[in-house]
């Protein structure tokens, strides 16, 4: 499948629902996101939520009597591959992009929605410097990984004082963000871990790190990065007979991540935000996934609220000019399946919350600290 085709065809001007809509009167809007690559299973998250968010509102009589047109585009988890799509979003003449899923791609495809005038909000991009920008068309309903991490590292210095704990990133801005953050914490409260290692994404054999860890015989490894490799790394300490609790973040919140450890995720835990899908308002966008046999889980709802909060905003500002847009956002709070939202200056969410979840028998759920 080419980015052309996934970006370009997948829609058209087909309104999500197979409602036809004429082309001057639709509100032309993108989810941008892995579609394919090592992430994929969160673009389909993403994708999910966009599409079922478009479809529900267009059932309702759309926005301001406007249709809603939703594109797709496929960056892969690529920075290149992120500003390639970025450009052909704007010569299709959207106004609004929820996207994109990995750090790596929202910050350099930020610079292009900016320059364009495209509304971006991230449903999944955590790292600080997203909003940090000074971007005024920025925004995300996600928390930062400032935040994810201080909760990790806390944990960690809690339960692991005498430091004897590994902390590896994958080098991305993600993961390294994360395992910074963490670190930093970590360090704050007075403990050195025994070991700070990087590792290559994309990488399958991890025996030489697992020796290391094994060697150093650690009792926690914090990884900073994506589930394939968190996965692999997990399975081959636990081949290697290490069993050290594993610790990471939101990027291993997928069935994916079991799929690759199989009984070896046993207790593996990662940072999320508290699932909205126990939420209230989340019931009737959830029953309609399920109902569709698709599991909303992740990043979905998040997406979801993303396209909720942009139809809101529009009706607000009276039209999608981006200035009043962005007004509206600043005025909030909004509605949405995640609960109220609202954002502060830098276009961050004001009310981030993280807690933990743990793996157990193929599922994750969450804990008590």
């Amino acid at each position: 499948m080419t980015l052309r085709w996934t970006l370009l065809a997948a829609v058209a001007l087909v309104a999500v629902g197979g409602t036809p809509v004429r082309a001057d009167d639709a509100i032309k809007i993108a989810m941008a996101g892995p579609i394919t690559g090592s992430t994929a299973s969160f673009g389909e998250q993403m994708r999910r939520g966009a599409e079922q968010a478009v479809a529900d509102i267009n059932a309702a009589g759309g926005v301001l009597g406007r249709k809603l047109v939703l594109q797709i585009g496929d960056d892969a988890c690529d920075p290149k591959q992120a500003v390639a799509v970025a450009n052909q979003l704007a010569q299709a003449g959207v106004s609004f992009v929820a996207g994109h899923f990995c750090s790596g791609s929202s910050i350099p495809a930020s610079a292009v929605y900016n320059e364009e005038g495209i509304l971006q909000i991230s449903p999944a991009s955590t790292n600080p410097k997203l909003t940090e920008q000074g971007f005024k068309n920025v925004f995300r309903v996600c928390g930062r990984d400032d935040q994810q991490g201080a909760v990790a590292g806390a944990w960690l210095a809690r339960h692991y004082p005498t430091g004897n704990i590994a902390i590896l990133n994958d080098k991305s801005a993600y993961g390294k963000g994360l395992a910074d953050d963490t670190k930093r914490t970590l360090n704050r409260a007075g403990v050195t871990e025994k070991l700070d290692e990087a590792y290559n994404a994309g990488e399958k054999d991890f025996s030489a790190l697992v020796s290391k860890l094994k060697q150093e015989q650690v009792d926690a490894v914090y990884i900073g990065g994506y589930y394939t490799e968190a996965g692999l790394i997990t399975r081959q300490l636990r081949d290697q007979g290490l069993k050290a609790r594993v610790i990471s973040g939101d990027a291993m919140l997928t069935d994916e991540y079991w799929a690759i450890t199989g009984p070896a995720g046993e207790g593996s835990m990662m940072t999320f935000g508290p699932d909205p899908r126990s939420k209230p308002e989340a019931k009737a966008a959830a029953d309609e996934f399920r109902k569709a046999g698709y599991e909303p889980e992740g990043y979905t709802l998040y997406s979801y609220a993303a396209v909720q909060i942009y139809a809101e905003a529009v009706k607000r500002a009276g039209g999608t000019d981006l200035a009043k847009v962005i007004k509206a956002l600043h005025g909030g709070p909004f509605e949405t399946v995640m609960g109220t939202l609202g954002f502060d200056e830098k276009g961050d969410v004001t009310s981030p919350a993280y807690v933990f979840y743990q793996w157990h028998d193929g599922k994750f759920h969450e804990i008590a600290d």
